[in-house]
């Protein structure tokens, strides 16, 4: 047989394993407890010679080594009262076994074995013995012990706190009527400023103070970074100092014990968690989740490699691949090269995962499901949301609106690297037209306001420096096509990429790259702190009239810095830390935001949700370097406002601007922002003060 009918073979093979797991009805749910029994099932390669499940009665948060002790399947496991049960193969590629009597409040793990190896690595044996890859508690734990490491058998309805079958979703017409924060947990509250108890917890967001922020801010949708059980905190030492974003996945569909009270008891993360979820809730507010499935925290430690070993990943060829490292006895060996391939790396992180595999797809939808349907979670933003291949985004947007269409759908546009799959079949975002409601950010404007990502030390726009005005307009208008706009112009994107301006994420800074304070001090290394105020408040004004949907870093509101950091994944707290008594030093600053999101939420306009009706009612002015106007027909999309006038100005000299001719109310101007509009303009020309935004109405 030659070696493309070889080849024909092994994908036919792989691809009738899927169909047939499908067929089963395989949803992920791989523990269902009952008081009478429970039932484990696992997706793992039907050929697989032993696939283990063992029960313990208590967790086991320290090494293996200090647990080692042989079990009655003759595999090690740990030194407190467990029992091992053999998986049956019950068709496909899945396994169960029945357990009789309540295991409520007892851990669990599976380990997977075959027959494929010879010999070890330091001990030649002429005969192959059992592999087994590692415990793992499986790919879809629901309840965990403490670092994740063993499955908690729990009773959900036991976590929802009180009033939690009354929790509602808050009310969102459009996506475009969205104002994301982008917040990290600890950053928020962990500083003694904050003045909050929980510091750095999920209840953080449970107490007054909180809430009574947020609300005063105007946001309606919090977009918490990684809450997952990611991998590189150890939550047996939050005495001492940690930190990480969290963007290292182990146990996709748990929370994070770190931001719990208590990690060690399974249920606490759980409620603690929805508590937050409530409270928000309560407020308004929604909560966006920021899932990882692009990647795993390492390869041969994943639970996807442990119970289906490379089914999940992709390589870029079949040349030798690297030492896979194995679990064999409780212990961990380096198995022999195999002619296996090479791991893709479009993460950036060491591998990527296939979301083309049908039942890796099946795990991201259900995956979804489970957070919108057991937590009550509002949107998802997709980490790298260009690794993964345009039919799954669309068939998770398909599963989110059975459940709830209002739920909002966003990631990065791009991946970090080469991916192994077409890029034309990938969900970059040059392809979002091809996913009706689901958005992409747009660097586009972000860069063309502060400058690229690849160069912190250069400017753009907010630095004086012309030639990102058509950028801007793009960004303004949502990236959708426009007349009056020459996408040859525009930085990165030579045609529009976005159907409906809804599709598009509008932004100058998240909790990647340098902070928006950061950013103009390293462009600009003389600054003033008055100069960068007015810069910081003219970035924000372009975000929040942009006809985008509207995304914010947690603390611009209060001018935080990250003391220059480009890269704060790890950075210690006093780096990525929100400073509270900024409140104070710079109150001015809060009252912008808050009076600009006011602005854009009290006046359709700035939302329209439409690209007809963008393409007809806005309307931009001529452009000049440094300087972005526009004005929209407001009456025309059903603002109270007849005509709205927006003009940005960067450079440090006042300009004299065209508009049309009319009787205007001031309601922006030279920083500060008042709605009611006490000052009055007439004719056909305005003065935009330096590095400033100008708003009228007539």
């Amino acid at each position: 047989m030659d070696t493309k009918r070889l080849l024909f073979a092994f994908i036919l093979g792989f691809y009738m394993l899927d169909i047939a797991a499908q067929k089963s009805g395989f949803d992920f749910n791989e523990v269902a407890y009952t008081p009478s029994e429970t039932t484990f099932r696992l997706f793992a390669p039907r050929t697989m010679k032993r696939v283990r499940l063992t029960v313990y009665d208590k967790d086991a948060p320290l090494p293996w080594e200090n647990y080692l002790k042989k079990d009655s399947l003759g595999v090690y496991a740990a030194l407190n009262e467990y029992r091992s049960y053999k998986m049956k193969h019950v068709g496909g590629d899945v396994w169960q076994a029945v357990v009789k009597g309540d295991l409520k409040g007892k851990y669990y793990s599976f380990n997977v074995a075959d027959h494929t190896r010879v010999g070890m690595a330091c001990v030649p044996i002429p005969f192959t013995y059992k592999t087994y890859f590692g415990e793992t508690p499986g790919v879809f734990a629901k309840a965990v012990g403490v670092n994740g490491n063993r499955g908690a058998i729990i009773d959900l309805a036991e976590t929802n706190p009180e009033g939690w079958e009354n929790d509602r979703r808050p009310e969102l017409k459009s996506p475009s009527d969205l104002v994301i924060y982008e917040m990290h947990h600890r950053d928020f509250s962990i500083d003694a400023s904050s003045g909050i108890v929980h510091k750095g917890k999920f209840l953080a967001l449970t107490e007054p103070k909180a809430i009574a922020h947020l609300r005063n801010l105007g946001v309606n949708a919090v977009h918490i970074l990684p809450s997952y059980d990611f991998g590189s905190i150890d939550e047996t030492r939050l005495d001492q100092p940690q930190y990480n974003w969290g963007y290292d996945p182990v146990n996709y569909n748990v929370p994070e014990g770190s931001y719990s009270t208590d990690p060690y008891d399974p249920l606490v993360r759980i409620r603690e968690f929805k508590q937050m979820v409530q409270a928000l809730h309560k407020a308004g507010i929604r909560v966006i989740l920021d899932v990882v499935y692009n990647h795993t925290y390492d390869i041969a430690h994943s639970n996807f490699q442990r119970t289906y070993p490379d089914y999940f990943y992709r390589k870029t060829d079949r040349g030798d691949g690297p030492e896979r490292v194995v679990g064999r006895a409780g212990l961990i060996n380096y198995g022999p090269k195999e002619n296996t391939g090479t791991y893709s790396d479009g993460s950036g992180c060491g591998n990527e995962t296939a979301s083309e595999q049908p039942m890796m797809r099946r795990f991201m939808i259900e995956s979804v499901k489970y957070w919108a349907t057991e937590y009550h979670i509002d949107g998802f933003r997709f980490d790298l949301m260009g690794v993964h291949d345009i039919e799954t985004m669309n068939q998770i947007r398909a599963e989110a609106d059975r459940i709830d269409p209002s739920i909002f759908i966003y990631g990065e546009g791009w991946s970090a690297g080469s991916c192994a799959h077409p890029a034309e079949e990938l969900a970059l975002k040059a392809n979002i037209s091809r996913m009706p409601r689901i958005a992409a950010f747009s660097d586009d404007i972000r860069d063309a306001l502060r400058g690229p990502f690849s160069d912190d030390r250069k400017g753009a726009f907010l630095a004086g420096i012309a030639g990102e005005e058509e950028s801007l307009k793009a960004g303004i208008a949502g990236m959708i096509a426009h007349p009056q706009i020459d996408y040859n112009k525009v930085n990165y994107s030579k045609k529009p990429w976005a159907a409906e301006p809804s599709q598009m994420v509008s932004y100058v800074s998240c909790h990647d790259d340098m902070c928006l304070v950061d950013r103009l001090r390293a462009e600009m290394p003389q600054i003033t702190t008055e100069e960068l105020i007015r810069l910081d408040l003219l970035a924000q004004t372009a975000v929040f009239t942009s006809q985008g949907v509207s995304f914010l870093l947690a603390g611009e509101e209060m001018l935080r810095d990250k003391k220059g950091v480009h890269n704060s994944y790890n950075s210690p707290d006093e780096i990525n830390r929100l400073d509270w008594q900024n409140l104070t030093r710079y109150p001015q600053v809060f009252a912008y935001y808050k009076n600009l999101i006011r602005l854009r939420k009290n006046h359709p306009a700035f939302r329209m949700g439409d690209a007809e009706k963008v393409r007809r009612h806005l309307h931009f002015l001529p452009t000049e370097p440094c300087l972005v106007g526009f004005y929209i027909d407001g009456r025309e999309v059903g603002d109270s406002w007849d005509r709205i006038v927006v003009i940005l100005n960067s450079s440090k000299e006042p300009r004299e601007v065209s508009v049309p001719e009319g009787s205007y109310t001031v309601v922006c101007c030279d920083g500060v922002i008042d709605e009611g509009g006490s000052e009055k303009t007439e004719g056909g020309k305005v003065v935009v003060d330096p590095q400033s935004a100008l708003i009228i109405h007539s």
